[in-house]
């Protein structure tokens, strides 16, 4: 039986994996770094914290995940403001020492790379990180009428992001990249996929293109959402995996269309599982379906990305292990 990591690079490479990759299975985490260590999210249901960047980050209770607040006395660049939005935007300090990063380079070193991907996430993105400092509206209002300043705002936030990939480079060393940066609704893209490669493109291109140079042998970005028509913009940008399209993007017209060029990894839609009535049959359905609809091959069935329901997540896994014991005799758990 192939090992998890194995398994992961037959299915990206087309070759002749011997079961469907479970989700997250081949990524062995590393979780800490000093940036989070020093700017912690709050915790599910407790009063909000500011990040580095000064943006107030809520997690309530009814929400899968955190998420910025954006009020009038919270919001950190108010769009009427963009023409001087150096005076309000300030990102923070990367003066990290060789010690700061010892903890995430033991969890880097305890992974097992014959079995797991070394995987560092980083998040948010350079699109969330311009919402996150504006507002959803005001954002995307700016990129309209602001297109000079957006750009000048996307190259400090790409600067960034490089000099944050150079240490991690530096001292963790990790296999895989999972980079965060949500693109859509469940029912189009935020931006249009010329817009999309004026702005967003160029700035990934370059920190995915850091990441390769420098060690990093899988790219996965997250995604949950619908961004079929910036499937071309991904493959510029040197992304290996998109993590997160959820059914409206028509996965199995992607799989035809774009590999070997990019695997797509998830349909199992949070709408259609994550649910009140939800139930394991429900979850083990769902997976059976999108298996049997887009092939072992440039496809990993997965959850979206962060469910309401407790015990939704784990049905899905163990759903994706019944079935490939069914089909195959063999999974991994």
């Amino acid at each position: 039986m192939l090992t998890r990591r194995q398994n992961l690079i037959e299915t990206i490479k087309g070759g002749n994996p011997d079961r469907f990759v479970n989700g997250h299975e081949a990524f062995g985490n590393i979780r800490s770094n000093p940036q989070s260590k020093r700017f912690p999210r709050p915790a599910k249901g407790q009063p909000g914290l500011k990040n580095g960047w000064g943006v107030t980050i809520l997690f309530p209770d009814n929400v899968p995940g955190p998420f910025p607040f954006h009020d009038e006395e919270h919001i950190v660049l108010h769009e009427r403001d963009m023409e001087n939005w150096r005076d309000y935007v300030h990102a923070p300090s990367l003066d990290f020492t060789e010690d700061d990063w010892l903890d995430a380079k033991r969890e880097a070193d305890a992974v097992d790379r014959h079995e797991y991907f070394a995987t560092m996430t980083v998040t948010p993105g350079v699109f969330e990180q311009c919402h996150y400092l504006m507002g959803m509206v005001g954002c995307l209002e700016a990129f309209y009428e602001y297109p000079d300043e957006m750009h000048d705002m996307i190259d400090y936030i790409t600067d960034y992001e490089l000099r944050f990939a150079e240490q991690v480079c530096k001292y963790v060393k990790p296999d895989c990249i999972l980079h965060h940066d949500d693109w859509g609704s469940l029912i189009n893209s935020f931006l249009s996929p010329e817009m999309f490669d004026e702005f967003i493109v160029p700035a990934f291109t370059q920190i995915y293109g850091y990441y390769k140079d420098h060690g990093v042998e899988l790219i996965v970005h997250h995604s949950d959402s619908y961004a079929a028509n910036l499937v071309p913009g991904m493959i510029k940008m040197g992304i290996d995996v998109w993590q997160g399209p959820a059914g409206t993007n028509n996965v199995k017209y992607l799989v035809d269309t774009y590999v070997p060029q990019i695997t797509f990894m998830g349909e199992i839609d949070n709408t259609v599982v994550d649910v009140d009535d939800w139930s394991y049959d429900i979850c083990y359905n769902q997976v059976k379906y999108i298996c049997e609809k887009n092939g072992m091959k440039y496809f990993v069935p997965c959850i979206l990305g962060g469910c309401c329901h407790a015990g939704v997540s784990q049905a899905c896994l163990d759903a994706v292990y019944q079935y490939n014991m069914e089909r195959f005799g063999i999974a991994t758990k």
